[in-house]
Formats: structure tokens, C-alpha cells, sequence
């Protein structure tokens, strides 16, 4: 029950996943606004306005940096791994999303049947990413 009780009071840990909660809930409710439906996929899927992955890692370091102070070498361990986090979801998981959509594109025009739905929606634009990481910062302050 020791570890538990641990793992339930990492303040860092909390706000990450609170941050990484508070981005899926609004991916939800700004389709909701956009679109006109009621989309709870969008709680577990990637991609989309903000960016939970730079949510998530952003309040991390935020929480890391205040708890043992900004010039930490943890501090700085999670800085550079928050940003490989947000390039690679405004960068490959980005151009994988374009790729599937232009792999669907060239099957339906050949008639031929794809094996399985190909999912486009996988990255970011920068604009995303960046709302993802300021909400992160935002909820890690409060930490």
C-alpha cells in the first residue's frame, strides 16, 4: 500500500495526467463546439486541438522544475525530452497522418480495398502543439 500511497501524492505525476486529462476533455468538447456531435473517441485518441502528448510532458517539467528548481540537471533532462515529445508530434506523427491520408486517397482511386482503415488523425500542427504546452505549463504552476 506504501508504493500506492506514493505513486497517489507525486504532485508531478498528478499534474501530468491531469494535463494530459484537461487536453482530451477539450479535444471533446471543441468538436462538440466545431462539429455539432458528441465525439468521446476523441478522450483516447491522438491528435487534435490542444496537444495532450505536449500538455502532459510540459506540466511534468513544469512541476519538476519548481520542485528542484529550474537549473537542475533533472530539470533539464525533462526539458529536452518535453521537446522531442512535441517534435515528434508536430513533425513525424504529423507527416505519418499525411501519409495515410494520401495512401487512402490512391487506394480509393484505383479501386483497390485497403486491410485496414489507416488513421490520418496521429499528429499535430505547431499551433497545436503549442496550446498543448502552454495548458501544460498553466496546470504544472499549480503544483
Amino acid at each position: 500500500m506504501m508504493i500506492l500511497d506514493q505513486i497517489l501524492h507525486n504532485t508531478t505525476l498528478l499534474a501530468a495526467v491531469l494535463a494530459w486529462f484537461v487536453a482530451q476533455a477539450l479535444k471533446v468538447i471543441l468538436t462538440l463546439l466545431s462539429e455539432r456531435r458528441l465525439d468521446l473517441g476523441r478522450m483516447y485518441g491522438s491528435g487534435g486541438m490542444p496537444s495532450s502528448h505536449s500538455a502532459l510532458v510540459t506540466a511534468m517539467t513544469t512541476c519538476i522544475g519548481k520542485i528542484y528548481g529550474f537549473d537542475a540537471p533533472i530539470f533539464a533532462v525533462s526539458c529536452v525530452f518535453s521537446l522531442v515529445v512535441m517534435y515528434d508530434a508536430a513533425g513525424v506523427r504529423r507527416a505519418a497522418g499525411k501519409q495515410a491520408k494520401a495512401i487512402k486517397y490512391l487506394f480509393t482511386h484505383v479501386n483497390v480495398p485497403l486491410e485496414e482503415n489507416l488513421k490520418e488523425l496521429l499528429g499535430h500542427t505547431p499551433a497545436q502543439v503549442v496550446c498543448g504546452a502552454i495548458l501544460g505549463i498553466f496546470i504544472g504552476s499549480f503544483f
